[in-house]
């Protein structure tokens, strides 16, 4: 069966910005590239009025050139193995899909992650920041909420840092699925990804971490919750935003009682530590 594909150059700041709102109207396959990423559709499943209204948004800024063609046949898991490397969060963390080969012992913690699309597999900055901030915080006999959870990767870690329960969701069937999946490759039988946001999903009542790695206008608009559902004492690190937008995450995290920690950057994006301390 034929797919569409597209090659996209475009600024690298607009790259999972990008690949999320394609994976909104029905692309269901990704491979990231030096200059962008590669996006395949099949031809019936690609509506022309939802993908022109998001290049008339996105083209000029994002600074998009397309390459369109035909792809006959697709074997996804020998294109991963050729465009997915695994990687490093210093010492502490490898992180490889199955397909290569395993390095334990040599690092603390080894997650195993086979992404059905490109989010969270720990190449993002985003996601290297939040495992970075991970490694620096208390999850031994923790509750933990991971918000957004997309491949499952910041969950997984959570249990390998000794949580007793996480509790991990996402409005995504496809990330859903893929979660699972991982979580069943690292041996986590006993943990279930839900299909939902903070809003919908069976939660706790308090957590001592939050993780959220969504975006700007989702965090602001979830702040409220988070709030509510961190136990006195407990921490929540935000990312999926840059850095200029720093400011108006920890207000509004700071109107609902939230108190600023620290913060840590890579490649213009930002990733920000709080407490509740009353």
């Amino acid at each position: 069966m034929e797919y569409l594909e597209f090659k996209i150059t475009c600024k690298e700041a607009y790259r999972e910005i990008l690949i999320a709102e394609m994976a909104g109207i029905g692309f269901d396959s990704f491979l990231e590239t030096t200059e962008g990423f590669d996006a395949y559709i099949l031809p019936g499943d690609l509506n022309k009025n939802d993908w022109n209204r998001l290049l008339a948004q996105y083209k000029d800024p994002a600074g998009i050139h397309i390459q369109e063609g035909l792809l006959p046949k697709v074997n996804w898991n020998e294109a991963w193995e050729k465009h997915y490397d695994p990687i490093a969060v210093g010492d502490q963390v490898y992180v490889r899909a199955t397909f290569h080969p395993s390095k334990a012992g040599s690092f603390a913690h080894e997650i195993i992650i086979n992404p059905k699309m490109s989010f969270g597999t720990g190449h993002h900055a985003t996601t290297f920041l939040m495992l970075t901030w991970q490694l620096s915080l208390d999850h031994e006999n923790k509750m933990v909420m991971d918000a957004g959870s997309g491949t499952g990767i910041l969950a997984i870690m959570a249990k390998k840092l000794g949580a007793k329960m996480v509790t991990a969701f996402d409005i995504d069937d496809w990330s859903v699925a893929n979660g699972n999946e991982n979580f069943e490759i690292n041996g986590l039988q006993d943990m279930t990804m839900q299909k939902g946001d903070v809003r919908t999903v069976n939660k706790e009542s308090d957590y001592d971490l939050i993780l959220a790695n969504i975006n700007k206008n989702v965090l602001i608009d979830e702040m409220s919750i988070y709030a509510e559902s961190l136990k006195n004492g407990g921490n929540l690190v935000l990312s999926g935003f840059y850095e200029k937008d720093m400011a108006d995450i920890r207000s509004v995290a700071e109107k609902y009682g939230l108190v600023y920690q620290n913060k840590n950057n890579n490649n213009q994006w930002a990733a920000l530590l709080f407490s509740k301390t009353h």
